[in-house]
């Protein structure tokens, strides 16, 4: 594509996420539903297959992220510190944003050049020559016409999550990166948590036996984070996101169990059905709030999504999934992550252990689980993560794996169809909410390459040779 062409998609592209945005704050239409369920029975035949693909090698990664608000410049701020990485340029629609990151830049060998000031600004930094990898932290919305236009300019994309908020854009996703061959990354970093790698390495060693079920959520009290003012959510962007009914942020429970039950890789979600509380706490939360401050009126007589969401998930091979999410409730921290097997179940939340079904193992026995399963990328920069930081050390080893992939040739851990399938679970769910919790096909992302397609290793075989900057 001519950098013409790539401008009249941005223009388009741009447009069509605004668009998008302001289809999800409101009640689904009969003719939003329609859609949905067409969606979600898409077939295409695969133009490419990306899973498994290996990039040609980068021997440097230059990057350019955009989005310096909650999460962009802890990113820059890893990105800095990983062997082999220039940070090129850095965008943000705040100029505010961008010169605070520059000058946490200043004792660094990095000296990006900046855009700002527009809402466009990022396609100028899209389109630069000197650019690799385009990392993406911007709200929701922005997610999936950015990616897009950066792979049809060549470059990498990587992505917060979710990667994608409706199921067109899930499509665009896939159909992109296998027309461009190149990689889009959703940066899901709960697939980098230090217990989630020990499961995983259990069970690619057959330890729980055949895998049978899977939980994953996310249950985090942002009812008073949702609603301030000064959050670093541009324009209330994420309260307004719970307007819509359904799982809306499924990615941080669900990763770490579709890597261990081989989703996109030997299995494949069948169909889901879905489920919502009623909402106690958002509007009432709202109309307290507009009683001291008429700024709050705008949102005291909306309707919030349920307090608790659960969606199910049935593989093509008889597993179940349940991921829960509710971000209102006084509820303690949880992302569950269980896995259930024939012969030994494991779980994160409420309390960390493994079991053989007779009881949780004792701790010396788990000390040596933990020294047997633990993977080769805790062993080579775990202890540097948990130094340099980000949710305990997760971000940056997903960041340095991710880096050292695109180095090496390597395929990266997560792909196009993962990112897609993932984010898909938030409109799925909510079609099902909206039709009585009824049941919904769950799209075939690899159009059938599921089948054939090779686990996920996050083992460092062939790669490692990033080295860390102190």
């Amino acid at each position: 594509m001519s950098n013409k062409q790539r401008r009249a998609f941005l223009k388009l592209s741009g447009m069509a996420g605004f668009g998008l945005m302001g289809a999800g704050l409101s009640s689904f239409t009969t003719e939003q539903l329609e859609n949905i369920k067409a969606q979600s029975q898409k077939k295409r035949a695969q133009r490419f297959n990306m899973s498994g693909y290996a990039a040609p090698k980068l021997g440097t990664v230059r990057v350019g992220v955009i989005g310096l608000g909650s999460r962009g410049p802890g990113a820059v701020n890893r990105l800095s510190k990983i062997e082999g990485v220039e940070i090129r340029a850095l965008c943000d629609l705040k100029p505010d944003r961008v010169d605070k990151v520059v000058k946490s830049l200043e004792e660094t060998s990095h000296r990006p050049e900046t855009y700002s000031g527009s809402s466009f600004a990022w396609k100028k930094l899209c389109d630069r020559d000197d650019i690799d990898l385009v990392y993406i932290a911007t709200p929701w919305q922005w997610h999936t016409p950015m990616a897009v236009y950066a792979m049809e300019a060549g470059k990498h994309a990587a992505s917060e999550v979710p990667a994608a908020v409706t199921l067109e854009e899930c499509w665009q996703l896939v159909e992109t990166s296998e027309r461009t061959k190149k990689h889009c990354m959703q940066l899901e970093n709960c697939c980098y948590d230090f217990f989630e790698l020990m499961t995983l390495s259990m069970a690619r060693d057959g330890y729980f036996g055949e895998i049978i079920h899977g939980e994953g959520a996310y249950i985090h009290d942002l009812l008073d984070l949702n609603f301030q003012k000064e959050s670093g959510y541009h324009e209330m962007w994420r309260l307004q996101e719970n307007f819509r009914d359904g799982n809306l942020y499924p990615t941080h429970g669900l990763g770490p169990i579709c890597q261990i039950m081989n989703i996109n890789r030997g299995d494949q979600m069948d169909y889901l059905t879905s489920l919502s509380s009623h909402d106690f706490h958002m509007r009432q939360h709202a109309q307290k709030l507009a009683e001291e401050d008429p700024f709050f009126n705008q949102f005291a007589a909306k309707n919030y999504r349920g307090n608790m969401n659960t969606t199910m998930v049935k593989t093509k091979k008889g597993r179940s999934i349940m991921i829960q999410h509710d971000v209102t409730s006084p509820r303690p921290y949880s992302r569950i992550h269980l896995i259930s097997g024939t012969k030994a179940m494991a779980q994160k939340w409420p309390q960390e252990g493994v079991s053989d079904g007779h009881g949780w193992l004792k701790e010396d026995k788990m000390k040596e689980l933990q020294e047997k399963y633990t993977p080769e990328i805790v062993k080579k920069v775990g202890e540097m993560a948990k130094k340099i930081g980000g949710h305990g050390g997760m971000d940056f080893m997903m960041d340095w794996r991710m880096i050292d992939c695109l180095r090496n040739g390597l395929p990266l851990d997560q792909d196009v169809y993962d990112a897609a399938l993932w984010s898909a679970i938030t409109p799925l769910s909510e079609w099902s909410v909206a039709n009585k919790s009824s049941g919904i096909d769950v799209p075939d992302f690899t159009a059938g390459a599921w089948k054939n397609n090779s686990p996920v290793e996050t083992t460092l075989k062939g790669g490692g040779t990033t080295g860390v900057i102190v």
